[in-house]
């Protein structure tokens, strides 16, 4: 099982676009996956909960400093990044929204993966995980307020709502039964990424089958703003960290962080509250990020702090 865990997250970029692809062309196949999108992503969410320590959560409090730098790289450069590119490409109201949400969600656990595989401070884009996640239910509804209520209706309350069930509570839980059966948790820490992958596999065919023609008619263009916001994520993520002088590992940590979303949370919050259309970006993002994550991540890989 553990050998197919490590196969499963190694091919995690190439899998995402075949079920994409088959979402696509045989819609029928992963409509069924759209109304269960929130329980999916509870999932994934609880897992991760399962793989939190005590240690995690001290690493905030032993350098705010680099995770507050990391905490506002997050919630400026992709919400803002959002903002102007929907503007830029003049996008109808859902798919600007759809974006805008992308940008304004936390960072997820794909992020902490590509840190790894980057071979940079994982501990701090750990925690920066942490702490996008926990202040997700006030932040990001009120940025996605801010900048996406010009295009659409949003109610604050009913969204703040809907992270806490989807992130907070399921997070929670899983840090509970680790507390209580912590030595069954261990034994089964090395296949819980097999089940968030297959839950973020399913969310993308699902999304993707259930607006199949939309993609087919804008995916382009949402595709062109959907690859130029994560890149650029990417490269203001590294700015941002070597303007306040950190070193190349946590550079690396800072500039994946704030390029990878949690593409699974703004799917579910779009399909939620703004309908199918509306999840495309994420949709979309879900899947791009995977495959530019490895990509940058194998490139700083081959970095060293000489260049820091």
């Amino acid at each position: 099982m553990e050998k197919v865990s490590e196969f499963i997250t190694k091919k995690m970029a190439m899998l995402v676009v075949a079920f994409a692809v088959v979402g696509l062309i045989l819609p029928a196949s992963f409509k069924w996956v759209t109304p269960q999108i929130p329980l999916l992503l509870g999932v994934i969410m609880f897992g991760m909960g399962m793989t939190l320590r005590a240690e995690d959560f001290r690493e905030i409090f032993r350098r705010p400093r680099d995770v507050l730098i990391g905490v506002a790289a997050q919630f400026t450069i992709m919400p803002l990044l959002a903002f102007a590119l929907a503007n830029a490409f003049s996008l109808p109201p859902e798919l600007a929204a759809g974006v805008i949400l992308v940008g304004t969600c936390p960072g997820g656990t794909a992020s902490n993966v590509m840190t790894y595989l980057a071979k940079g401070d994982l501990a701090l884009s750990v925690s920066i995980t942490i702490s996008t996640t926990i202040l997700a239910p006030l932040v990001t509804p009120l940025l996605t307020w801010w900048l996406a209520g010009a295009w659409i209706e949003i109610s604050l309350v009913d969204m703040m709502i809907s992270i806490v069930q989807v992130v907070l509570a399921p997070i929670l839980l899983g840090l509970l039964v680790n507390q209580l059966f912590g030595s069954f948790v261990r034994r089964v820490t090395k296949i819980l990424p097999v089940i968030s992958i297959v839950a973020i596999l399913l969310i993308a065919g699902g999304v993707v089958s259930v607006n199949a023609e939309k993609i087919l008619q804008t995916g382009a263009l949402i595709m062109s703003v959907v690859v130029l916001h994560n890149l650029c994520g990417y490269a203001l993520g590294f700015c941002a960290a070597k303007i306040f002088k950190m070193n190349l590992d946590k550079t690396k940590a800072i500039s994946i962080e704030v390029g990878m979303q949690n593409s699974g949370l703004a799917v579910s919050l779009a399909m939620i509250h703004f309908g199918a259309a509306a999840a495309i970006p994420g949709a979309l993002f879900s899947v791009w990020h995977n495959i530019s994550g490895s990509i940058t991540a194998n490139y700083l890989a081959q970095k060293s702090n000489k260049l820091s």
